[in-house]
């Protein structure tokens, strides 16, 4: 909660006890905790009321008038009379019951709190749009319409002054970031007020600050969201590599992602869905896989053309395009894994517990990351089979961790900001949840893109149970 929302629970909390005290003390606070509901609650109302402070208000307000009305009739000389205890208990049980379910909605759905990133570099972040002229978009039914992405890039940056503004979660405006609020929201079934607080929060980059002035070059690690997914949907995870000297290129799929609003103001909305027929489901999925797949590989394209000025850009001769990792969440690690058979360009893949969709061939040659929930009698039983297919017949050692107490949205931003139900968030908690994913990932990373020494074997178990898949073995 604000500041601004604790003065007014503390006020309205206040205000109900108030009745309780001694007459001496009665007026003075009575008339103090309602000075600072009321003007905390017209504060509120100019900054803009979230939807968990309205049973707060509402408590206060109930209370008020029992609270003000005896020291209004002894100000007229007129006898005061007050309720007998036993009936008021139950009035004053009920305003805090009210009162009380404003914090616990604001624990349940809060403005989501970015952890800092622990590497030696600030990030900046910059949203780029580009168009593919030889891919016509498939999604609708214009000849002349060509397959356009939206990503956003996080990169090691120069520090900014102590004060300036952080970067907007969702979006580059307020408005971009409730549009697809709303829709991420309507995609899994919520009212959008529900999740009002995820709009208002900041990251820890800062929207298009100068890049690090040290020299080096970044490896390349792009990212493709889950079905319905946005590209800032793993905001965490990709300040954490970007602290660490990555520069991370997150994708928003056009027709696929909830909302992507274009340079042009358009915003273009999910079609995709399930069909409800498990075959058709699966063959949906797989040509979703393969337009995810050919957009990753025309961003990397960019990226390289980015790298050598053409244009020249900020981040021109910075990056390390021979060392590229592809990943992705959900549906979107079904299109790394994709990608990396049909791209040579990729060195490793990361894939944040996504079915494998799409053909399996040819097998996959650079090593794979694969991060997953544990299995459960609700997970689909083809899923593991599937995934273990493919890290099986690669020619290079894949790992797979099951990390314990994790849930599929555990590998987003969900934690953050969702309901901390197990079996929606997993039970790592809001610190731990991105920190272990990101962890993992680095490690990984660290290995795979820049040769460093260590064992992943060794290392990667301290995330979770370690799969170790190695050339021509079978498990």
């Amino acid at each position: 909660m604000s500041p601004l929302e604790i003065l007014a629970l503390l006020g309205a909390v206040v205000l109900v006890v108030a009745r309780w005290l001694p007459p001496a003390a009665r007026p003075r606070v009575t008339i103090a905790a309602g000075a600072v509901l009321l003007l905390s609650a017209i504060a509120l109302g100019v900054a803009g009321i979230r939807w968990q402070m309205l049973p707060v208000l509402a408590g206060g307000a109930f209370a008020l008038p029992f609270a003000l009305f005896p020291l209004l009739r002894r100000r007229t000389g007129r006898p005061v009379w007050r309720a007998r205890w036993w009936l008021a208990l139950p009035g004053s049980v009920a305003c805090v019951g009210l009162i009380a379910t404003g914090p616990v909605a604001a624990w349940a759905f809060p403005v989501p709190v970015f952890p800092e990133p622990s590497g030696d570099f600030a990030v900046g972040t910059r949203v780029v749009q580009w168009t593919d002229p030889l891919r016509p978009e498939t999604f609708t039914a214009d000849p002349d319409d060509r397959r356009t992405v939206v990503v956003q890039l996080w990169y090691p940056a120069q520090r900014s002054p102590a004060g300036v503004q952080r970067a907007q979660y969702l979006g580059r405006t307020e408005h971009e970031a409730r549009t697809v609020s709303d829709a991420l929201a309507r995609g899994v079934g919520l009212p959008g007020f529900l999740v009002d607080g995820v709009p208002r929060a900041r990251s820890h980059s800062v929207f298009n600050a100068p890049v690090d002035g040290c020299g080096g070059r970044f490896p390349v690690v792009l990212f493709s969201p889950g079905s319905g997914g946005v590209r800032t949907q793993n905001t965490a995870w990709a300040e954490e590599l970007a602290s660490h000297g990555y520069l991370v290129a997150a994708l928003d799929h056009p027709y696929d992602s909830a909302a992507v609003v274009l340079a042009d103001g358009r915003t273009v909305t999910s079609e995709t869905s399930s069909s409800g027929d498990r075959d058709k489901d699966e063959e949906l999925a797989a040509g979703w896989t393969a337009v995810r797949a050919a957009d990753l590989g025309f961003v990397l394209t960019q990226l390289d053309a980015l790298d050598r000025g053409e244009p020249a850009d900020p981040l021109s001769g910075r990056l390390d395009t021979g060392r590229v990792a592809v990943t992705g969440h959900s549906l979107g690690g079904a299109a790394a894994l994709q990608a990396a058979r049909q791209d040579r360009r990729f060195d490793a893949v990361v894939d944040l517990d996504g079915y494998p969709h799409g053909p399996t061939s040819p097998a996959l040659d650079r090593p794979a990351l694969a991060l997953t929930q544990a299995v459960t009698p609700a997970t689909d039983p083809r899923y593991l089979p599937r995934l273990t297919e493919a890290l099986d017949s690669s020619t290079a050692t894949s790992y797979r961790i099951t990390i314990p107490g994790a849930a599929h949205l555990t590998f987003m931003d969900g934690p953050l900001y969702l309901p901390p139900v197990p079996s929606i968030v997993g039970s790592l908690g809001r610190t731990e949840s991105p920190r272990v994913v990101a962890a993992a990932t680095l490690a990984f990373l660290e290995a795979t893109l820049r040769d460093k020494p260590g064992d992943l074997a060794g290392v990667l178990p301290a995330y979770g149970e370690l799969s170790v898949h190695r050339p021509g073995d079978r498990h």
